[in-house]
C-alpha cells in the first residue's frame, strides 16, 4: 500500500507542473511616489511604518518651525512632524496644500517617525538594488539622500530595463532614485 498521496494526480513520482509555479519578485519591495517637480523616487517597504492619505487640516502648522515642515499629524495617538519631501530635497516647488487630500509617507528608526508629504504615490514594485547606479545629474542638496538610482523605460516592465540598465528605443527614458531613509530622518536638516 502506497501512504504517500498523490496530490497531482500523476504516477506517484513528483511531477514538475509548470502552471503550479509562482514567479517569485526580485529585489525587494519599494514604495514609488512623486514629489511636485513630477521626479520619481523610490523608498523601501521595510523602512514605512504606513501611507496615509490626509485632509491637509489634519496637519497643525506650527509657527517659527522650519520651512520645510509642513506641521504635525497625530498618527494613532502619536504626534509626528510631516515634512515637505521636495523642500527637504532642495526642491524650489512647494507642495500644492490647497487640496482635498495629501499623500504621507510614515517612516520611522526605532522612536523617531517622520511624515512625508509627498505629490502622488506611485504604488509599489520589486525592484533589485543590485542595479542601481550612481546618482546622475543630482543637485548638492539631494545627493546626502540618495543611495542610487534606476534608469527605467517608459513600459511597465521595470525589471526588464534594470537588468540591462538601459531605458528602451522608442520609450521616454525616466529616472528613478532610491532615498536613504536613515538620512532623512538622521539630518542635521531638520534643525532649521
Amino acid at each position: 500500500m502506497d501512504s504517500k498521496p498523490d496530490f497531482l494526480g500523476g504516477t506517484g513520482q513528483d511531477h514538475f507542473r509548470p502552471e503550479l509555479q509562482v514567479e517569485s519578485p526580485e529585489g525587494e519591495l519599494h514604495l514609488r511616489f512623486f514629489i511636485p517637480s513630477q521626479q520619481e523616487f523610490a523608498l523601501p517597504a521595510t523602512g514605512i511604518r504606513e501611507v496615509i492619505e490626509l485632509s491637509p487640516d489634519r496637519i497643525t502648522p506650527i509657527p517659527n518651525a522650519s520651512p520645510l515642515l509642513l506641521g504635525t499629524l497625530n498618527l494613532r495617538g502619536r504626534v509626528i512632524w510631516v515634512a515637505d519631501l521636495g523642500q527637504f530635497l532642495g526642491e524650489v516647488m512647494a507642495l500644492n496644500t490647497d487640496r482635498a487630500e495629501i499623500s504621507v509617507i510614515a517612516i520611522e528608526e526605532q522612536d523617531t517617525i517622520v511624515g512625508l508629504a509627498v505629490d502622488e504615490i506611485g504604488g509599489m514594485d520589486w525592484l533589485d538594488v543590485q542595479y542601481l547606479m550612481a546618482p546622475n545629474s543630482v543637485p548638492d542638496t539631494m545627493t546626502p539622500f540618495l543611495r542610487g538610482e534606476w534608469l527605467l523605460d517608459g513600459s511597465k516592465n521595470t525589471r526588464q530595463s534594470q537588468q540591462k540598465g538601459l531605458a528602451f528605443p522608442g520609450n521616454s527614458p525616466h529616472c528613478l532614485r532610491l532615498l536613504d531613509q536613515m538620512a532623512i530622518l538622521r539630518s542635521a536638516r531638520w534643525a532649521g
